[in-house]
């Protein structure tokens, strides 16, 4: 992670017993890699194992390409019609139990929650100043973890506080939902108690982190009293703005600004190739997102992923500076400084401004279309105003004058003037704020689960079907694994 210097951490090996045949002399072998069970035994080792679980949140690239190409904003894209087919058949929602980039989702994330866990199963071991803290950040990540999972495939194997072991398959079976949810507001509630409001290191997670992520959470479940009122918090801690200028967010210049309540942190200097993609310290969904065969100013090459569709484009209202932000048109673009590129499959003319290569340096490592630099603003504040003012505005006792005040501060740095506020309430007021949300969010993967958990996906995406593809489906080698005993999740 970009300041926050990540190690290949061996401490992650966990001792294997080999059984030789030929003696007895091998008993007295003694190991080559610390055994996991007498890590834990100073600052640094608690300090090192966090970094380790902050290291799988880089890996987290693929929910976001996922989650938009899922959605209506954008098509898979890539080469041709077989380029990645488990995304392409995320696009079409054809997905089944055997889509490779499923099971990574579901691989990393587990592995990021067994990180976080090893963390957390030694928290008791040894005493030292500000570990309180390393704890809480160790929590919020596990909590993170399994949103991620829960929100992807619904009910999953919780294991808090230990590492789910080998072996353990066999017995541990799928917690429900409900249980997987309660579970993270417990630990978001714990980890906004002992997290300072800020942090010196950009990318370690503060009060602020835990209590936005506390409130998606509740909304995803439509507690919506809990979600004001912690969402809330979060706006009067005077902890953060929004940016002057939105061009800024997206740029180098504007990493870990005011804006960003939790950023995931990318560097160039440690490149992956596809055969190990994750271990990439760059974003990978950058370079998949990028122009093909781009030759001209300001950005780089990359697969033309992803690519927004005419729709998105067209949802953005007249005056909206947002649009040329968030949509490269590339033809526009080419005309006015002379740039060139190729063309992809269903290529549409358009690409993700704020997720695409830039110019840089010559010292990526590897291939440079893996090892993006770019940081991904994963809660970004202009979020927490919309989240808030759709909290308010479904509440048990609605507040719609604080739900427009909130949607319309992002409104009126997007128009430049109160000219274009809403004044509308009810019903009409919740569409223009999830509305809102589409334009204001679009190219960050959040657009699916919207349109799951407020229903609207079915009208929305090509292909969904209601009572199946509001989750994914749990990938068949983990219920293999598992000796056949989880049931598949609805109509896969």
């Amino acid at each position: 992670m970009k300041k926050i210097n990540i190690k290949i951490l061996l401490v992650f090996i966990l001792l294997l017993t080999i059984n030789y045949a030929c003696s007895d002399n091998f008993v007295d072998v003694k190991p080559t890699s610390e055994n996991s069970e007498d890590f834990f035994n100073t600052q640094e080792d608690y300090e090192n194992a966090l970094i380790g679980a902050y290291d799988l949140l880089q890996s987290t690239y693929l929910n976001v390409l996922l989650g938009e190409i899922a959605s209506d904003n954008t098509l898979a894209g890539g080469e041709s019609a077989t380029d990645v087919p488990g995304i392409q058949q995320v696009d079409d929602m054809i997905h089944t139990p055997l889509n490779a980039q499923l099971r990574d989702i579901w691989n990393w994330m587990y592995a990021g929650v067994n990180r976080a866990n090893y963390i957390l199963e030694f928290k008791d071991k040894t005493d030292f100043e500000g570990k309180d803290q390393i704890i809480a950040e160790a929590t919020f990540l596990r909590a993170y973890y399994y949103f991620e999972l829960v929100k992807w495939f619904g009910d999953v194997p919780l294991s808090v506080d230990k590492r789910i072991q080998f072996g353990e398959q066999f017995t541990i079976d799928r917690t429900p939902a409900a249980n997987v949810y309660a579970q993270i507001e417990l630990d978001l509630i714990f980890a906004a108690d002992n997290l300072p409001l800020v942090q010196n290191t950009p990318g370690r997670v503060t009060k602020g982190a835990a209590q936005a992520l506390l409130g998606k959470a509740y909304l995803y479940q439509q507690k919506y009293d809990e979600a004001s009122g912690v969402l809330e918090s979060v706006i009067t801690s005077e902890k953060y703005d929004l940016v002057e200028d939105y061009n800024t967010i997206f740029e180098e210049v504007g990493e870990n600004n005011v804006e960003s309540v939790f950023e995931v942190q990318y560097f160039e200097g440690q490149g992956a190739g596809f055969g190990c993609l994750q271990c990439s310290e760059g974003n990978v969904a950058v370079g998949f997102s990028g122009v093909r065969n781009y030759t001209g100013p300001d950005f780089s090459s990359g697969y033309s992923f992803n690519v927004p569709v005419q729709e998105v484009v067209d949802a953005f209202e007249a005056g909206d500076s947002r649009k040329e932000v968030a949509i490269l048109d590339i033809e526009a673009w080419a005309t006015a400084t002379g740039a060139t590129f190729g063309t992809g499959y269903e290529h549409t003319g358009y690409f993700n401004r704020k997720y695409i290569p830039r110019t840089r340096s010559t010292d990526a490592q590897g291939d440079r279309n893996l090892t993006n630099p770019n940081n991904y603003r994963a809660i970004r504040f202009a979020d927490v105003l919309l989240m808030a003012a759709e909290a308010f505005n479904r509440s048990t006792t609605p507040d719609d004058a604080k739900a427009q005040t909130y949607l319309n501060r992002v409104r009126e740095r997007a128009f430049g003037s109160t000219a274009n506020n809403i004044t509308a309430t009810g019903d009409v007021l919740y569409e223009n704020i999830l509305q809102e949300r589409r334009v204001e969010l679009v190219g960050e993967g959040h657009r699916f689960f919207d349109l799951v958990r407020t229903g609207k996906a079915e009208q929305e995406i090509d292909n969904f079907v209601t009572g199946k593809h509001e989750l994914f489906p749990i990938p068949a080698i983990e219920i293999q694994l598992a000796g056949n005993r989880w049931s598949q999740n609805p109509n896969y």
